[in-house]
């Protein structure tokens, strides 16, 4: 029986596997066609349209290409992959605890969108403007290539994508019990430490640039709470099956 049960398990896992894998491949299919447009979008932008996308080796320009496509066929494809996992787990969960967990995967994608936009709208322009004002403070003569461009664009864009995933994170913790109201009040002040190194981090260290970043992170850190609390609140008066 338990090999059985193996056995199942596996072409279950096997089916999940096939259907994320046709989707990234069809993700990567439109990424592919739509890859050049997004670059021009890209290149037509404030923060790039007086910079020029210099190559360095043959293969910049083809590797660029593939990048975006590759995230494309990604961000597309994590829903999937968050849906195929909760529907591969949904077997061992009681009615009430589905129905309260899917949620999570719209608004995961939702949220990682919204960091996304948010770092790439606000936080780059900001970092790229200080780092350009800093290479002509000191003389240097900027030519940038297209590979180092778009690597300090991900080193902003995906941290923050990340980070305002806080809320899912907290939301999913206080499900399982690992977090209270209590422990998170608890916490805060070492958690405001946390998102102030990060905002420093990925912010021109001047004052404006460190709030403009480091609000944000504080108020989403604050909804946050907010939310584990009243889905804490929301626990204790929802009756247990003994």
């Amino acid at each position: 029986m338990e090999l059985e049960d193996w056995v199942l398990h596996l072409a279950e896992i096997r089916k999940r596997l096939i259907i994320v894998g046709s989707w990234f491949i069809a993700a990567l299919c439109v990424g592919l066609y739509l890859s050049p447009s997004i670059l021009r979008y890209i290149k037509s932008q404030p923060t790039a349209s007086g910079i020029e996308w210099n190559v360095f080796s043959f293969t910049d320009g083809l590797l660029i290409y593939m990048k975006c496509a590759l995230l494309f066929a990604l961000l597309f494809a994590v829903p999937v992959i968050l849906h195929q996992l909760w529907g591969f787990v949904r077997p061992g969960l009681t009615e009430a605890e589905a129905r309260s967990t899917l949620p999570y995967i719209p608004a995961a994608f939702v949220l990682f969108l919204a960091g996304a936009a948010f770092g790439y709208m606000v936080v780059f322009p900001m970092m790229l403007h200080f780092m350009k004002t800093m290479n002509l403070t000191i003389g240097a003569v900027e030519t940038y290539g297209i590979d180092r461009y778009f690597s300090f664009l991900y080193e902003i864009v995906f941290p923050m994508a990340v980070a305002f995933e806080m809320p899912v994170v907290l939301m999913f913790l206080t499900k399982l019990g690992l977090l209270t109201p209590e422990r998170l009040k608890m916490t805060r002040k070492y958690a405001y430490i946390i998102l102030a190194i990060v905002g420093s981090c990925i912010s021109p260290p001047d004052m404006i640039s460190h709030l403009s970043v480091t609000v944000p992170l504080f108020l989403l850190f604050e909804i946050s709470v907010f939310i584990s609390g009243r889905q804490w609140r929301a626990m204790q008066h929802t009756p247990t099956n003994s």
